[in-house]
């Protein structure tokens, strides 16, 4: 009867923001915290990426990077968590923004951070079978030194993992609840066992804490505060894609209450394990210029180096190459949620078709073809150009954080007054200061992360993260004059009443729980 009448309230919510409940609210808090974790997978993505940082800052670009990065996305998931408790919709922030702009900017303000976070989600996808065929090239070079990767050897693991992601997301619907409480336990599990045993294997002979929280390297050709910041680049893909928790939304019960905990739950989790496990690495590193240098990537070298065992770091190395897959499996479930919000109001090109939400699979079909169909396109350009898709992974990070920023910005401009009543509140004091902390982040980081990682700039190491974002604002920007300008007004209330008459009438049948249904929306 309590879950029926919490049901009821979270539907009569979401339909006085304009929408009708289509998707089943079949995820737990902890199985969302899971999908949230699984996407962050923070340790995983902050370990494989390690190169970013180490040429650029070295192990205090690792450590107090990830300690800068982690401080200002957990006062940007605190204010976005304000704006999920007020309106849990799975437009997340094109819909935040519709509801605290002035009228006249809405449409295009809407249309803009709709357009900027989609495409930044789709991109997402990418990361994990990138980062995990990575990985498993250099297991194939640690085993065969004589071997010489290819783009297309790359390709084939990279559409593995999204072709896997695709089957899950499409036909194990009803178990995906089981797969995130999977990826989290998965995850926190590779995270003990990495750290235990590589800490075990190489003691005494341990790096000093000099090395690991003081040495600086800079190998970029960028002065040395440059240098230090563009290493937050690590940081920043580490802990970012936690507004997953506000594109799922509607699929978890007691939304406005849950949510926002989520939310800060799984990039503090992420911080904190990710600064454990990044330390531990760098104690048992051994030579750090070898481990920059080493074809098999700096995370298997590091691993080999404290084991001294081939078999050793392979075995080990099977924790964050499974969490990849459960990473790339959890970014799809959120893009394809994405676009079917934003096509659901109208934002894309032949909305109705990838609003559609598949009667028997209850998920939205053609919206997971189109984010699939675009990240196999975005392989394809891999074979041509590495930088062009090193870019694209770059322009979702950067998409991200500016979708972010964007909602928090407008607030902060109308004094932080729009925002109705809702269970999460921050304290005024603190949250203004974790409203323009994220801002400057955001600004910071956005600047930054366009420019080239190293000097001098040539055609094959230039940053091309501008020119991805770049083609993204041309095609909005010309969606907007062919379409947009005309028919998007914003997130859609006009069915509203529809929906609300429906859900009552609902709970009119269900034995005097109308009632109930009221008070819990009331106490909303």
């Amino acid at each position: 009867m309590g879950q029926k009448v919490q049901s009821y309230a979270d539907e009569q919510q979401l339909a006085s923001l304009g929408h009708k409940g289509e998707l089943k609210r079949q995820f737990s808090p902890l199985s969302m915290l899971g999908l949230a974790f699984a996407i962050l997978n923070s340790w995983t993505a902050l370990s494989a990426s390690l190169s970013l940082a180490l040429p650029s800052g070295g192990s205090t670009s690792v450590v107090w990077g990830l300690i800068t990065a982690g401080i200002c996305n957990l006062c940007l998931a605190a204010s976005l968590a304000e704006f999920l408790s007020a309106y849990p919709t799975a437009g997340g922030q094109y819909h935040w923004v519709a509801v605290i702009s002035p009228k006249r900017w809405v449409p295009l303000l809407s249309w803009i951070t709709g357009w900027i976070n989609v495409s930044g989600w789709i991109a997402l996808v990418a990361s994990g079978g990138l980062l995990g065929s990575q990985l498993i090239l250099g297991v194939i070079s640690m085993m065969h030194p004589s071997y010489s990767p290819q783009r297309w050897h790359q390709f084939l693991i990279y559409i593995g993992y999204n072709i896997f992601a695709f089957i899950v997301n499409a036909f194990l619907n009803s178990s995906l609840a089981y797969v995130n409480k999977a990826a989290i336990t998965w995850s926190i599990l590779g995270f003990v066992v990495i750290s235990i045993t590589v800490l075990a294997c190489a003691s005494p002979n341990y790096s000093s804490g000099e090395f690991v929280f003081r040495h600086f390297i800079n190998e970029t050709g960028w002065p040395d505060g440059i240098a230090w910041l563009l290493g937050l680049l690590q940081g920043g893909l580490g802990l970012t894609g936690y507004d997953a928790v506000a594109h799922m939304i509607e699929e978890i019960p007691n939304a406005s209450v849950e949510g926002p905990k989520i939310m800060i739950y799984c990039v503090g989790i992420g911080a904190f394990t990710g600064f454990v496990f990044l330390v531990s690495l760098l104690f048992v590193a051994g030579d750090i210029d070898q481990v920059i240098a080493s074809p098999a990537g700096p995370l298997l070298q590091i691993l080999y180096n404290a084991t001294r065992s081939h078999a050793g770091a392979i075995c080990l190395l099977l924790f964050p190459l499974i969490c990849l897959l459960f990473a790339t499996t959890s970014i799809m479930t959120t893009s394809s949620r994405m676009t079917y919000a934003f096509a659901r109001d109208g934002g894309l090109p032949r909305s109705k078709f990838f609003a559609k939400v598949h009667s028997r699979l209850r998920l939205p079909l053609n919206a997971l073809y189109l984010t699939t169909g675009l990240v196999i396109i975005f392989g394809c350009i891999f074979l041509g150009s590495s930088s062009a898709f090193n870019a694209i992974i770059s322009a979702s990070v950067v998409a991200l954080g500016i979708s972010y920023a964007i909602p928090v910005a407008i607030n902060c401009l109308q004094g932080r007054k729009k925002l109705p009543p809702r269970p999460f509140v921050l304290p005024s004091a603190f949250a203004w200061f974790a409203n323009l902390i994220g801002i400057a982040y955001v600004i910071v980081t956005t600047v930054l992360f366009v420019f080239p990682p190293d000097l001098p700039v040539t055609g094959s190491n230039m940053n091309y993260c501008v020119v991805a974002f770049s083609i993204i604002i041309i095609i909005s920007t010309i969606q907007w004059f062919v379409d947009g300008r005309k028919h998007f007004t914003g997130p859609r209330h006009d069915i509203g009443l529809e929906v609300l008459e429906a859900v009552n009438t609902n709970g009119e049948n269900d034995s005097g729980s109308k009632d109930a249904v009221k008070e819990t929306a009331v106490s909303k």
